[in-house]
């Protein structure tokens, strides 16, 4: 196996025994097998100018499996690549090819009956191989466009779910794919399509906020219990606020609380979530400590999408749903949690009350901008200096406790915006308000950066500058390929000067780098006090 996909790669390389995630060598060249063939579909697609709504869902489904802790099972992963196989088979049949049409080798791969030939050709065409047969500036740049296209594919999936979807954004994920498979693509050509990416993406994700928020009402100003009640409970982690909703709905009535856990914490601020009373805040703290929370949470957990890790141990009460599964793991089909919540009315629950503890949330563009006047009169009064957003993912490896000393470090005067679970990091602690205005605005979760660029974006135009020239830096955290794609939005912005870490990725070359760091200007974060001091001058 070959994988560099996410920040914690063994020794900053790539993991080629087990990825570091737990993902196995079998399950990895699945997954390359996935790409492979998402990459035959779409270029028949492309072809063939013939995109059936069936190619479309397995695009999105097909790129999200394939992201950073999704999905570790096997079987799973077998089922999906026989369904995008026959998908292109089926669209091969209804569009012969002529003449050469069909030497390109991802369109005449035939898929293997049994799985013992299924896991020989993913070990063919899996990473490893494609690796060593590319130009490593090539490589790299189809790895940051193949991995952007997953983190878009998330987005995407999640605004498909609640009835918001493009037939441009389909187009471009074909064609990107497509594009991947060219041997004479140029380096110009890859680098306007990686910038292309995170324009789409933005495209995505103002799909994503328009469905978040027409199905569950603008985010606002909510304070949250982060500690247990007292009565039966349930925990739902990961991002999918269809599922949340569902699970809320089906235990209404029946004395059991549930509790929001990671990426799902601002799901707490949404009026059409938050009105099921049994809503009872958010345990636990990011993704990575799972497996120190989930053993001694008194109920069943649900993994709604990406961030599941090993849970030996506890299997017995925690399901998946969605596009998520790791072997054994009982999963949920077509939104019946009744199993959920036959085994939260077994399990004891939280047996009394504990210390009760709160934080804010629900600071997202819509609550932002509705108090801006006052925003930009302390700005220009010089009560606030300077915005940091100061978020991203969050992870276990050394290192990310730079973002905590960041947010202690910054003086009084300074406002930091946060988003994703790069925030547990500092959430918890205490910042004050500048005339009211909380100086630490949580903005939501990873799907939520639309807001903080919609935020950027008008105030400069209300102080009649770039997005560059605001007194607001960026000090970013990442971990996997949302956050990749959210970079890429970003650069496609032309914003600059942005402050990457805890490390840069793996599966940017030196002279890839060379050319974000010319055109943008974007660094590796140093200490705290070196990097606030350099930014406030």
């Amino acid at each position: 196996m070959f994988c560099f996909q996410c920040e914690q790669t063994a020794k900053g390389q790539g993991c080629t025994i087990q990825g570091v995630c737990g993902k196995l060598p079998t399950s990895a060249d699945l997954q390359d097998l996935i790409l492979f063939e998402l990459r035959g579909l779409a270029t028949v697609v492309i072809k063939k100018n013939d995109y059936p709504a069936e190619a479309k869902q397995l695009v999105l489904d097909g790129l999200f499996t394939t992201v950073t802790n999704v999905n570790f099972d096997d079987a799973a992963l077998i089922a999906m690549a026989k369904r995008i196989n026959e998908c292109k088979e089926k669209l091969l049949e209804k569009h012969p090819c002529e003449g050469g049409e069909c030497k390109n080798p991802f369109v005449h791969f035939k898929l293997g009956e049994k799985e013992h030939d299924i896991m020989k050709q993913a070990e063919i065409v899996s990473m490893p191989h494609i690796k060593d047969a590319t130009p490593v500036d090539t490589f790299s740049l189809k790895s940051l466009l193949t991995f952007g296209l997953k983190g878009m594919a998330a987005y995407a999936h999640h605004a498909k779910v609640l009835g918001q979807e493009s037939d441009d954004v389909y187009h471009f994920f074909a064609d990107a794919l497509y594009q991947t498979t060219r041997e004479d693509i140029t380096a110009d050509e890859l680098v306007a399509l990686n910038m292309k990416c995170g324009e789409v993406n933005l495209k995505v994700m103002e799909l994503l906020d328009k469905a978040n928020t027409s199905s569950y009402g603008n985010p606002e100003p909510t304070k949250v219990r982060v500690t247990g009640k007292k009565g039966k409970a349930i925990l739902v982690s990961g991002h999918d606020l269809k599922d949340l909703e569902e699970i809320l709905k089906q235990t209404e009535g029946k004395g059991i609380n549930v509790y929001t856990h990671g990426e799902m914490l601002p799901c707490l601020a949404y009026p059409e979530l938050k009105k099921y009373k049994h809503l009872a805040g958010n345990y636990g703290g990011a993704w990575q400590n799972q497996q120190k929370e989930f053993p001694v949470f008194p109920g069943p957990i649900v993994m709604t999408t990406n961030c599941i890790q090993n849970p030996k141990g506890y299997e017995d009460k925690i399901f998946t749903s969605g596009l998520v599964a790791w072997p054994g793991v009982t999963h949920i089909k077509n939104y019946d949690f009744s199993k959920v919540v036959e085994k939260a009315l077994e399990m004891p629950g939280f047996t009394e009350d504990e210390e009760e503890k709160y934080i804010m949330v629900g600071f997202g563009h819509n609550a932002v901008l509705g108090v801006a006047d006052k925003v930009i009169d302390a700005v220009k009064t010089g009560k606030i200096k300077h915005f940091f957003l100061v978020g991203g993912c969050d992870g276990a490896k050394p290192g990310r406790n730079y973002y905590t000393d960041f947010a202690e470090q910054l003086p009084q005067d300074c406002v930091i915006l946060t988003l994703a679970c790069g925030k547990y990091r500092f959430n918890k602690l205490e910042f004050g308000d500048i005339d009211g205005i909380p100086r630490l605005l949580d903005m939501g979760q990873c799907n939520d950066a639309f807001s903080a660029i919609k935020v950027a974006v008008a105030l400069s135009e209300a102080f009649n500058c770039t997005v560059n020239e605001l007194p607001l830096s960026l000090i970013l955290s990442w971990y996997e390929q949302k956050a990749v794609v959210i970079l890429l939005t970003l650069l496609s912005l032309g914003i600059k000067n942005i402050r990457l870490g805890p490390s840069l990725p793996a599966f940017v070359s030196p002279n890839v780098l060379n050319i974000l760091v010319e055109k943008f200007n974007i660094m590796p974060i140093s200490d705290a006090q070196t990097d606030i001091k350099a930014i406030l001058g």
